[in-house]
């Protein structure tokens, strides 16, 4: 069964307040092309997860071209059947040139309003209506989609410290994932983390193992020391679960 945010939520789950632009209302069809939307950018490109309760706030932006140039927006980030909210503070607009503009706004996720996961699971939408300084606009209820995680988290720790070299080390950790229907954190069993070792004095991690996740999240493998350095596992996501990567333990060989 589907999961919604309940009416009185939606407010707690994504705030907002109207745009600052002022759109014109839509009249008869001026002549001339209408504006197009040249690019949308989410959360300046990086992933974008979510923990279990804790507000996110993350920046959209919108750029559209138009001959005569743009006038203002509307941007509005959705997700069919719970939420639909324009930018918490307005939009910030600013001109690349006489024919082309990005607005940008702000929007928070609250994901205590969330009643289930399936935010995951959905795409998230952004939509937007242009105006152009020629009276010719354009709307569109799919600018672009993009995808919110539950955000994942890792521990590693390494034992003995320290260790004779060339003996076996036992490296545990535990992986965990935002459930948005508890609003807590739980293990994340049955998945793939990668087992990898920076030796002190470099910098670049290399994978030694990949080791699958027991029930609760779990992690365990032995392997041998040969060199100082840091031990960390790699969990690389999926398409409703963030990356994570585990603080290096550092190990003294002797």
């Amino acid at each position: 069964m589907r999961t919604r945010i309940r009416i009185h939520s939606l407010t707690a789950a994504l705030t907002g307040a109207l745009a600052l632009s002022s759109l014109a209302a839509p009249a008869a069809e001026a002549a001339g092309a209408e504006p197009t939307i040249t690019d949308v950018v989410v959360n300046g490109g990086a992933e974008l997860a979510l923990g279990p309760t804790a507000p996110k706030t993350f920046k959209v932006s919108v750029t559209a071209h138009h001959a005569s140039g743009i006038k203002g927006m509307d941007i509005i980030v959705s997700l069919p059947s719970y939420v639909h909210s324009r930018s918490d503070r307005g939009l910030t607009c600013t001109a690349a040139g006489a024919t082309t503009s990005t607005c940008t706004g702000s929007w928070t996720v609250v994901t205590s309003g969330f009643y289930g996961n399936d935010p995951a699971d959905d795409p998230w939408y952004v939509k937007a209506t242009v105006d152009a300084n020629d009276g010719n606009w354009m709307t569109t209820s799919t600018a672009d989609t993009f995808t919110v995680r539950r955000l994942a988290k890792l521990t590693a720790n390494a034992t003995p410290e320290p260790v004779t070299r060339n003996t076996t080390l036992t490296v545990t950790g535990k992986l965990i994932r935002a459930n948005w229907e508890t609003h807590k954190n739980a293990g994340y069993a049955g998945r793939k983390a990668q087992l990898q070792f920076r030796k002190a004095g470099t910098t670049t991690y290399t994978t030694i193992k990949t080791v699958t996740t027991g029930t609760n999240g779990t992690l365990k493998t032995r392997t041998k020391a040969t060199s100082d350095g840091y031990w960390r596992w790699y969990f690389p996501g999926n398409s409703t679960t963030s990356t994570a990567t585990a603080k290096g333990d550092y190990v003294d060989v002797r």
